[in-house]
């Protein structure tokens, strides 16, 4: 989980190709005292997270050509992130509001045994409920790079939606990259999210 910042990006007009990043952006709200479990901190802060959307703001950062491609609540949480989106010089063409679910968000800390703990509610949040229909197909056929995590796997209609952009993307000749990014508690159980990230690996 890296933290996506505040600083504006550098320009991109150099960049040789467009990375276009599909899948989840969320709030992950971290103790503000380090090496304490979720139970055990008195207080949390709000940072964005969600890795695709890492991955769009660092190409940003490094002067590259990016974009987001995925659904936010229609709420404060989803409407702050994709300014953050915007902020970071992150193309948010892509981006979609549920005004029927809301904007995921996870808890995360890093025990003092350096293990990170992890505690998501998105049950479903609208990241989950993006369409195949809802897909900006025409952005991701602009890209050079199609960027994609596993956790839109785990259900649907963000499976289907995942699917359909990765194989418009691959028809277009766009290289595909694929973070796995394993988050078991998200899976319905370990064999499940084996076989979901095996299943277009």
């Amino acid at each position: 989980m890296a933290p996506l910042g505040d600083g504006v990006a550098p320009a991109a007009a150099a960049a040789p190709g467009l990375v276009v990043s599909f899948g989840e952006m969320l709030i992950d709200f971290v103790p503000d005292v380090a090496g304490v479990s979720l139970a055990e901190s008195g207080g949390f802060v709000k940072a964005p997270g969600g890795a695709p959307a890492n991955v769009a703001c660092a190409v940003s950062k490094l002067g590259g050509s990016s974009a987001f491609v995925g659904k936010f609540g229609d709420d404060e949480f989803g409407h702050m992130l994709v300014e953050i989106l915007k902020k970071n010089g992150v193309n948010a063409e892509g981006c979609l509001f549920d005004q029927h679910a809301r904007t995921a968000l996870a808890f995360v800390t890093l025990k003092s045994n350096g293990e990170r703990e992890f505690m998501f509610y998105r049950n479903p949040s609208a990241d989950m409920l993006l369409t195949e229909s809802e897909l900006n197909l025409d952005l991701i056929s602009r890209a050079r790079i199609f960027h994609y995590g596993s956790i839109s796997l785990i259900t649907e209609p963000c499976r289907s939606a995942h699917v359909a952009a990765m194989r418009a993307a691959k028809a277009g000749g766009i290289l595909c990259s694929y973070d796995p990014n394993v988050r078991l508690p998200l899976w319905p159980s370990a064999q499940a999210a084996r076989d979901g990230i095996m299943s277009i690996w």
